[in-house]
Order: C-alpha cells, then sequence, then structure tokens
C-alpha cells in the first residue's frame, strides 16, 4: 500500500485523487490477474483490438451526435480525472449577492441597482439574462415564465453530451465483440497452415471484449455520471436565482427573501444573520465569480 502511495504522489496536483486512485487501482487489478495467468505481462495488448474498440466508439458518436456535442463528451472523460480549473458554485454567495441586491433596490431604487449590476460584469449568462429581465419591469409571474423556460433549456443542452457518454459506453463491449469476431476470423483462415499458434491468437482476439467492457465501465459511465451531477447542480442553482429574481421584482424583504433561498441550502449551510450585515456589499459580486 506505501508503494500505490507513493506513486500516486508522484502524479501532478490537478488530478483528483479519488477518480484517478481508483482507476489506477483497477487497472492494477486487472494487469496483475492477467499477467499472473499468462506469465506475461504482453498477453495485455492488442493495437487490433484498440482500433476496433476505440475507432469504432468515436466514430459511432460522431455520426450520431453533432460534433460540439461529442467534443464536450470526450473533454468530460478528461475532466473526470482532473481538479476543477474554477470551485464549484457556492450557493451561499448567491445567496449573499441576491439579498444584497434587494437592499440596493429597497434603498435606493430600480436604476441604482441596474449601474451597479452593469459595472460588476456579470459574466453567467443565465444569470445575466434574469437580472435584465429584473430591470426590464416585467411582471413577476413573466420572469418566472421566462427564467423556467431558459433554465429548462439549458438542462436540456448540457444533458446532450451526458447522452453521447451513455450511447458510447453502449457502442464499446458492440466494437469489442466486433473485434473478437475480426480476430477469431483470421484465426480460422490460418488453420491450414502452423496450429501452434491458435491459442495466443485466441487469447488476442478476446482482448477486443476486454477493451470494450472496460472502457464502458471505467471510463464512459464514469464520465457520465460525473458530468451529470454537474448538469443538475447547475439546473439546481439556476433554479435558486430564479426564485431569488422573481422576489426581487416583487420587491420583497431582503429578511424574506432570505429565509426564502436558505430553503434551497442544505441546515448546516443556511446563514440567517450575515448576509444582511453591513458588510453584504463586499459579498455582492459572488454572482459573477461563481458564474
Amino acid at each position: 500500500m506505501n508503494e500505490l502511495k507513493k506513486l500516486f504522489d508522484l502524479l501532478p496536483r490537478r488530478y483528483r485523487r479519488a477518480p484517478t486512485l481508483s482507476a489506477i487501482l483497477l487497472l492494477l487489478l486487472v494487469t496483475a490477474s492477467i499477467v499472473i495467468s499468462s506469465h506475461s505481462f504482453l498477453a495485455l495488448f492488442s493495437i487490433e483490438g484498440l482500433l476496433i474498440v476505440g475507432g469504432g466508439v468515436v466514430a459511432s458518436a460522431f455520426m450520431s451526435f453533432e460534433r460540439e456535442d461529442v467534443r464536450k463528451a470526450l473533454d468530460a472523460i478528461k475532466q473526470m480525472f482532473r481538479e476543477p480549473q474554477k470551485p464549484r458554485d457556492n450557493l451561499q454567495s448567491d445567496v449573499a449577492a441576491i439579498i444584497y441586491c434587494a437592499r440596493l433596490l429597497r434603498e435606493r431604487g430600480m436604476r441604482d441597482l441596474e449601474d451597479v449590476l452593469r459595472k460588476s460584469g456579470v459574466s453567467d449568462p443565465f444569470v445575466r439574462y434574469g437580472f435584465n429581465m429584473v430591470v426590464s419591469e416585467y411582471a413577476a409571474q413573466e420572469v418566472r415564465a421566462m427564467l423556467e423556460t431558459a433554465a429548462d433549456a439549458c438542462y436540456e443542452r448540457d444533458h446532450v453530451p451526458v447522452d453521447v457518454l451513455h450511447a458510447m459506453a453502449s457502442h464499446a463491449p458492440a466494437f469489442g465483440m466486433v473485434g473478437t469476431l475480426v480476430g477469431m476470423i483470421a484465426m480460422l483462415c490460418g488453420l491450414g497452415g502452423d496450429m501452434s499458434g491458435i491459442g495466443s491468437s485466441l487469447a488476442v482476439a478476446f482482448l477486443a471484449t476486454l477493451y470494450g467492457v472496460l472502457s464502458a465501465r471505467m471510463l464512459f459511465i464514469p464520465a457520465a455520471s460525473k458530468l451529470r451531477q454537474k448538469v443538475e447542480a447547475r439546473r439546481f442553482r439556476n433554479y435558486l436565482i430564479t426564485e431569488g429574481l422573481v422576489m426581487l421584482v416583487e420587491n420583497k424583504a431582503p429578511m424574506f427573501i432570505q429565509d426564502r433561498l436558505n430553503s434551497f441550502l442544505k441546515p448546516e449551510l443556511r446563514d440567517y444573520f450575515n448576509v444582511i450585515k453591513a458588510d453584504a456589499p463586499r459579498r455582492a459580486p459572488a454572482l459573477k465569480a461563481a458564474a
């Protein structure tokens, strides 16, 4: 176990510990079992199987989905093993920023709020769209309807790469079987010659099936689950922001907005007092940082 820890410590810090360590352990288990049974480390490799499985899965994905969605799906596999470049969305900061806007709206009016928002440079497209609805002075129900439509549309777009990864997971074992069939056909074509290589040829043929199953279970399905969690978290955040902006349009009291938005948070994350103190203006840029 100490050797594994030393090996893991050699990885760059940009890689996540849990997914990378799990992948290393699984690969070691599979590799060790094959090496022990075959007494050969090279028995684990088959260039033909890798080409058929990898090329077939990627080609099938590009045939079934848009190029940009496939690119995002492949990028999700890489990001699964890396630390995120930006911190996770801080819902507490979002709540504090919305409450600050409510205080500003009550104390200085809509025009001053619009000026502050313009200078803050909110980068999140959904948040920017929502505040545009607020300063446009639409009715509360109209703002809710438009923002919920935008949140649902954003979720549908973000979920397509998850569907791509699930499709790739279903295609990988199938192309593994294709590789196995190709290897068996090549083996049968050579039966009239030297019979001593049949065993090794059959082992190489079945490696394609192994590659298909391992890639589906180790790469595509975990990446899809990780990406789905990210998409669900973003939709949850968009719903929280929608609720807060609707209450801004209704000109609710900051304390009421705070209590309502606290219902979205875990009990241990709820802030009942601090966000309405005098230091709230320093926390206002949170919406920009969390975008």
